[in-house]
């Protein structure tokens, strides 16, 4: 369908872009010299990430703290700022001062499409934000309790569609990934389930499945592996267009007879202006964080493939997922 086909296509684009250029992250001119002392010896340098800790936002940018740190000779210190889907942290990464003393993780669709909602008044739009990096495809996964009747995908939609609102289904927040991914799936099964949107992110959609407050879990990849394996959870199907490494035995939504495609890009971001060499110093580092070995195999440890594009063609390709979300956010208007 128009919509699945929307969706995939904005998320497809992430493999496809490689282009070249340097004016995305050109920043503010008359700055020469900018970064001849940056960072000041002593002045730490705060990444927000606008969900709670113990996600998979948090968990990436924890990662690549320690590396950022040796890169650029300061401290970096990750702080949460969670609520409102993300909208919360992105107001203040964006309201910072571009000096390159602040800057924040940044995951699509929620900074993509909050700014395209007139309901949600927030106070940023994309040129607020100065990619400097994108460092993952997360794609999309339902899953159900391990003691769940449901032993496949279409025994699961086939009893939501049977029985509309039956199930309460987790989503990290309006407009989040995970709600955009549970409209899909409502959108082109007919299936219906109950949405319950925890605004403090993922970590909290999981501790409310674990302790069995929701029925269904709708999450990302590296949301699932540990639980996975710990028999917490069971996988019914991946929103992606091949199987998930760390999930080889879940097969794809496309594979159970659903031609659906869904997911979450994280990269880091700095509030729109910064000194031009202030930004190639913080993307530079970015980078070497990003590509480090050793935070490489801890993001395939979480079930993650490193999916890096520098500033300037992670700039073009939030530009192409706003069009794309943009056609589809009457999905998520819905009234639940």
């Amino acid at each position: 369908m128009k919509t699945r086909m929307r969706l995939a296509a904005a998320l497809a684009a992430a493999s496809l872009i490689g282009l070249t250029g340097c004016g995305a992250n050109a920043g503010a001119t008359g700055a020469t010299g900018a970064a001849s002392d940056f960072p000041k010896k002593g002045k730490s340098i705060d990444l927000i990430v606008a969900f709670g800790s113990g996600g998979a936002v948090d968990t990436a940018a924890r990662l690549i703290q320690p590396v950022l740190e040796k890169e650029l000779g300061t401290n970096v210190e990750v702080i949460n700022k969670p609520g409102a889907g993300g909208q919360i942290g992105y107001t203040q990464l964006t309201s910072a001062k571009p000096d390159g003393y602040t800057i924040g993780a940044t995951g699509s669709p929620s900074v993509v499409v909050s700014p395209l909602d007139p309901s949600r008044g927030a106070k940023y739009t994309r040129e607020s934000f100065q990619p400097l990096g994108r460092h993952v495809i997360d794609p999309a996964v339902i899953a159900v309790q391990p003691d769940s009747p449901y032993q496949t995908l279409k025994d699961l939609l086939d009893a939501a569609k049977a029985n509309p609102k039956s199930m309460t289904a987790s989503t990290t927040g309006l407009q989040t990934g995970e709600h955009f991914a549970l409209a899909q799936i409502q959108e082109n099964t007919g299936s219906e389930f109950a949405p319950v949107h925890f605004s403090e992110g993922a970590s909290q959609a999981t501790t409310a499945f674990l302790g069995k407050h929701v029925d269904i879990l709708v999450a990302n990849v590296s949301d699932v592996n540990d639980l996975s394996k710990q028999g917490k959870a069971r996988v019914l199907g991946v929103m992606s267009e091949e199987r998930a490494p760390s999930l080889p035995d879940v097969p794809t939504f496309k594979e159970s007879g659903y031609d659906l495609i869904a997911g979450t890009a994280r990269g880091y971001s700095a509030p729109a202006g910064l000194p031009a060499d202030v930004a190639k110093k913080l993307e530079a580092a970015i980078q070497k964080a990003i590509e480090d070995p050793a935070v490489v195999q801890k993001m395939k440890d979480l079930g993650l493939q490193t999916s890096y594009l520098n500033g300037a063609d992670y700039q073009t390709f939030w530009a192409s997922q706003e069009g794309d979300f943009k056609k589809v956010l009457p999905l998520v208007q819905k009234k639940d």
